[in-house]
């Protein structure tokens, strides 16, 4: 298979497409090409949304490939789509590369609906900052998995995450793709399964569209690395207790014994974070000074939280989501605590990622707190305490944009470019499943 072939067909996009705008693709589609197109719809999302996956493809295998597992993440919408139209137009890919696709262009449109004040304008970060919403960790599709074994239990599935459940009951999947992207840091990948050739692979499709590899601190402490920028997944049973949280897609693709791939990719590139010249800072002190900005990020929010909380009058997302990250967050925090190699030098990547991930999370969270006191304010509740609130905020928030602006060094990645890289790999790991 020619994957790069399949990869040059994705045309240049300057957007991502709003929850209206996927419905509409998905109906034309399917109105369209009736007899290679099955459009249904496998549930309803928490606000009463349908949620709809389209099936293509003659193969005795199936795929399952989950777009929009987090809101703020909307690449995949863009993946699912070139994938779909790729799909109507080559037989072969279609009818003898092996599989029925199960295509979700977006599993979470609640969320994706609170993201799409930035969704229009990709590049732009101060919009991004602005309009960002991701929810509560147990309000997110992918982390509320059913986990009933061991000395850990969560039953607390969200529909929408039932849905996705049924799907894969019904089709029992032998490949599962969840769509996911960060912001700064580079492409990585998680899989299933020890599989340094895979890993590899993927890791080549990324770099060869000229995308930064994420070679600094890995996103989860624990995380068992396969290859450069390549992890195994871990399972709900290692991560859940400490966050109060289900198991992920991972955990139910196990059920079928599913190659289940995760891929990362970021909105800007940053030579940095691949760099891995080392530095005079000693590795521990790098992450001593992280843990203490997030600390001072939490006792921040935590602050200004406490004296709006008794004039808070509107159960918003944005309020579920902060209070969630102020009470649960020093957890994570914990897990950086014990780590090997503290007196070795830090790489260029390392100090990068960790300075890009502290602005990262002070823009997220004091973006979706300034939008929790614009929901109060728009409600008519003007408290004088609200009101005072929200002008410390804003000017907190301005210093802290000005200051991740100050140390960036990145650009935009074009979003055909980033779209490209996740359907290529979806290809490149669908074809290792069959192995």
């Amino acid at each position: 298979m020619d994957v790069d072939a399949y990869m040059s067909r994705v045309p240049d996009h300057t957007a991502f497409p709003t929850v209206d705008e996927m419905h509409a693709e998905l109906d034309e589609l399917a109105a369209a090409c009736p007899q290679l197109v099955r459009l249904r719809r496998i549930g309803t999302s928490r606000l009463g949304e349908p949620l709809r996956v389209a099936t293509i493809g003659a193969g005795p295998r199936n795929a399952v490939i989950i777009g929009g597992p987090h809101p703020n993440e909307p690449i995949g919408a863009l993946t699912v789509s070139n994938l779909m139209r790729l799909l109507v137009e080559d037989s072969w890919l279609r009818e003898e590369f092996g599989y029925r696709w199960h295509l979700v262009p977006c599993v979470d449109p609640d969320g994706a609906r609170l993201n799409e004040g930035w969704y229009g304008r990709p590049g732009d970060r101060r919009a991004y900052a602005e309009h960002f919403y991701r929810p509560a960790e147990a309000d997110q599709v992918e982390w509320t998995f059913p986990l009933t074994g061991g000395d850990y239990f969560f039953d607390r599935t969200l529909p929408e995450t039932e849905a996705v459940m049924r799907l894969m009951d019904e089709v029992r999947p032998d490949f599962v793709h969840s769509l996911h992207n960060g912001e700064f840091q580079g492409a990585f990948s998680y899989l299933s399964r020890d599989d340094p050739a895979l890993a590899a692979r993927l890791t080549a499709i990324a770099s060869g569209r000229g995308l930064p590899l994420h070679l600094g601190p890995p996103e989860i402490p624990s995380a068992v690395p396969i290859g450069p920028a390549a992890y195994l997944t871990p399972r709900g049973a290692d991560l859940a207790a400490v966050y109060g949280i289900g198991g992920g897609s991972i955990d139910y693709a196990d059920r079928f014994g599913a190659l289940h791939l995760v891929t990362e990719l970021p909105y800007w590139a940053d030579p940095r974070v691949g760099d891995e010249t080392p530095t005079a800072r000693p590795y521990g002190e790098v992450i001593a000074t992280f843990l203490a900005e997030q600390r001072e990020l939490i006792a921040e929010l935590s602050r200004s939280h406490a004296a709006v909380r008794p004039d808070l009058r509107v159960e918003s997302p944005f309020r579920s989501a902060v209070e969630d990250f102020v009470g649960s967050y020093d957890e994570f925090i914990a897990e950086w605590e014990d780590f090997p190699g503290a007196g070795r030098p830090a790489t260029v990547a390392e100090v990068s990622g960790k300075q890009q991930l502290t602005h990262s999370m002070r823009l997220r969270y004091g973006g979706m707190h300034l939008r929790m006191l614009n929901a109060e304010l728009a409600a008519g509740n003007a408290t004088p305490v609200i009101r005072a609130e929200h002008g410390r905020v804003r000017e907190l928030f301005d210093d802290w944009f000005a200051a991740a602006e100050a140390a960036f060094e990145g650009t935009p990645i074009p979003v055909g470019t980033l779209v490209a890289v996740q359907l290529g790999a979806a290809l490149v790991a669908a074809e290792a499943a069959k192995a």
